[in-house]
């Protein structure tokens, strides 16, 4: 996929009415130079691929806007929230190697720069053995920034990202193994990934510089995404080009939606130290609503990219009631997390996430799960994915009343592979194929009639 949302829904607007480059082919639209330009941030690296991969400088005699396309973007490589590269920025308020690609559609409209992004995925899913099921759907997300820097060396984001997951049917999609929310508000679902919500994120950000290499910042959502575990995985780009969710999703990144977040935090240089207050319940199986905020949980999280090519991070968080079928019951969750990228020629990149987390409840029974996995593109027209997980789960199996039954240990892994076609100056078009093997122990053998395997098809548009 080689982009990474920071969307607002006049981002959508802006992909009806605004034609885009690619993430390897950035431009501005006749934009006019902002009245101010951050000074430069010393910690962008080097790399002449690093951040932006923009166009090839023109000649301000061969095209009498690249002057101002160019002052713009040199504007949007630096984030709105602090004194790095926008690069950095991933989901929320989480980040990501410097080396990260991080392309949109950019404009400018007055004292407002805008970026837009897209991407579309209509998937076959079938997944075999007794548990297993078949279903042709469409997930993706559409996602859009409208961003306002003032004087002062303050800033203001905002920011929304719509998917069209709800249209999938409440009982999203089959994935052996997975298991967390509800289709019905009785029964969980089981063997299959929930879909996400209508709308993922409305949110706002001010940050405010307090020297070239310091900022704090405040972040408030609704829904928005906490301060808690590294990038969601439709975010990070070692999992993006897939079209399959990991069973891990609930150990690491579940609350990248909750209706209701507030976000503080300082960063210094490679540094940044976050608190979130925020809605512990996760959404219920209404998708296309907004709920009511309520901020009885809490989290922070500690992260640090030590060099262009490495994102660490580690978090906590104490999430009061976040199931719905088990209201009366809280959680604690650790994570840490080590994401690596970099860049391959003119046009390629290979990123890897390495990643764990633990769930604990108020009966002091912990689940860990681990997770690795990679994606690789040499040319920015092929991309191979994989990735391989463990987790511990009690929610495979119903117990005696119908709760969580017994523990088990099981893994999954998945590889694939997708092929993109430029077929207009600002949208691809991709065809890819996965398959994956799943790993259960004696006990789940008759239920899944062994090791069962699954695959997928799909064909994918993306707007960037």
């Amino acid at each position: 996929m080689a982009v990474h949302p920071l969307a607002s829904l006049a981002g959508a607007s802006l992909l009806a009415s605004a034609p885009h480059a690619a993430a390897q082919d950035h431009s501005s639209h006749h934009a006019t130079p902002p009245t101010q330009i951050p000074p430069p941030v010393q910690s962008v690296p080097a790399d002449p691929h690093a951040g932006h991969v923009m166009p090839p400088p023109t000649a301000a005699g061969d095209n009498p806007h690249a002057a101002h396309d160019m002052a713009t973007m040199d504007h949007l490589m630096i984030s709105a929230l602090g004194a790095w590269p926008m690069t950095r920025d991933a989901s929320g308020t989480s980040w990501q190697p410097d080396l990260s690609e991080h392309g949109g559609v950019h404009d400018r409209r007055g004292d407002w720069s805008l970026m837009g992004h897209a991407r579309l995925n209509l998937v076959h899913d079938r997944q075999n053995g007794p548990r297993g099921d078949e279903k042709t759907f469409v997930s993706g997300m559409i996602m859009g920034a409208a961003r306002r820097d003032f004087d002062d060396g303050s800033t203001l984001n905002l920011r929304a990202m719509l998917s069209p997951d709800p249209f999938m049917g409440k009982e999203g999609f089959p994935l052996l193994l997975a298991a967390g929310e509800t289709a019905d508000g009785v029964s969980p679902l089981v063997d299959r990934q929930h879909p996400h919500e209508l709308v993922m994120e409305l949110s706002a950000s001010y940050a405010r510089r307090l020297g070239e290499n310091d900022s704090v910042f405040a972040y408030i959502g609704l829904p928005g995404e906490p301060a808690f575990g590294p990038p969601p995985f439709m975010h990070r780009m070692s999992a993006m080009d897939s079209p399959e969710a990991p069973i891990t999703h609930h150990w690491l990144d579940s609350t990248h939606i909750v209706f209701g977040v507030a976000t503080v935090g300082w960063a210094h240089d490679a540094f940044k130290l976050e608190a979130s207050s925020f809605r512990g319940r996760e959404p219920d199986e209404d998708r296309y609503d907004i709920e009511s905020p309520e901020l009885d949980s809490w989290a922070v999280r500690a992260s640090w990219n030590p060099g262009p090519e490495w994102s660490l991070q580690a978090s906590y968080a104490d999430v009061t009631a976040p199931e719905q079928l088990e209201p009366g019951e809280d959680e604690t969750k650790l994570s840490a997390s080590v994401l690596h990228t970099r860049r391959i020629g003119a046009d390629g990149w290979w990123s890897s996430t390495l990643a764990w987390g633990r769930k604990t409840n108020d009966h002091d029974e912990s689940k860990d799960a681990w997770l690795a996995e990679t994606a690789f593109t040499p040319d920015g027209v092929w991309t191979v994915f994989a990735r391989a997980e463990r987790i511990e789960t009690d929610e495979l199996v119903a117990g005696p009343g119908g709760g969580h039954g017994p523990l088990y240990t099981v893994s999954k892994a998945s590889i694939g592979a997708v092929r993109d076609w430029r077929v207009a100056r600002n949208m691809r078009f991709g065809l890819g194929a996965l398959y994956s093997v799943n790993r259960v122990p004696a006990g789940l053998e008759p239920l899944y009639g062994g090791d069962p395997d699954g695959g997928m098809i799909f064909a994918r548009v993306t707007i960037d």
